[in-house]
């Protein structure tokens, strides 16, 4: 995982409520243990139609959606089973941070677990964002806010160990590798 301190990016609205982990990534893509590769197949029967051809109404599709980091979706977010893969794709498809106003509690820790921010903010500020597709705004990890264009900030909350692991690219795995010389040494004083 790369450390995330802070970047810029246009937002992608996806204004859609409830979307479910298994529009993010569709239970058919689920066949692999690797991250990489998953992007393509990110709200995949949005994107594509049913004959494979793209869809150009789907935002994500759209000339303006390339480049965008930040996807502003609707109210809870990532519900449904608990399936690591979305993240996986969202993150393999260029997102760097999803925002809403709910955001569902399994889908939001794996997101955070493998360096997606999924920042929940009050439902004001989210309405806001939604009626605002394609601006600029700036992310801080560190200083836990989102500055707006006009330079206003949206506080959002991590605690304090999911935030330092982002700042440092370090997982829980890697936390407790780093730990290695530690364990050790109360293991042999705990046989």
């Amino acid at each position: 995982m790369k450390p995330l301190t802070a970047f810029r990016s246009r937002t992608l609205v996806l204004p859609d409520s409830n979307i479910d982990t298994d529009r993010i990534i569709p239970a058919r893509f689920l066949t692999t243990t690797v991250r990489e590769g998953l992007g393509c197949h990110a709200f995949n029967d949005w994107r594509y139609r049913a004959d494979g051809s793209v869809n150009p109404e789907f935002v994500l599709n759209r000339p303006d959606a390339h480049g965008c980091q930040i996807l502003v979706a609707g109210r809870n977010f990532g519900c449904g089973s608990s399936r690591e893969h979305a993240p996986w794709a969202l993150l393999d498809a260029g997102f760097r941070a999803v925002i809403s106003s709910e955001i569902a509690d399994i889908f939001r820790s794996n997101a955070l677990q493998n360096g997606l921010l999924a920042l929940v903010v009050l439902e004001a500020e989210h309405t806001w964002l939604l009626k605002h597709p394609g601006i600029e705004l700036a992310i801080d990890v560190a200083g836990q806010f989102i500055e707006l264009p006009d330079g206003g900030r949206i506080l959002f909350e991590l605690d304090a160990f999911t935030r330092n692991g982002l700042l440092q690219g370090m997982d829980r795995l890697d936390f407790i590798l780093s730990q290695r010389s530690a364990i050790e040494v109360y293991e042999q004083a705990h046989p």
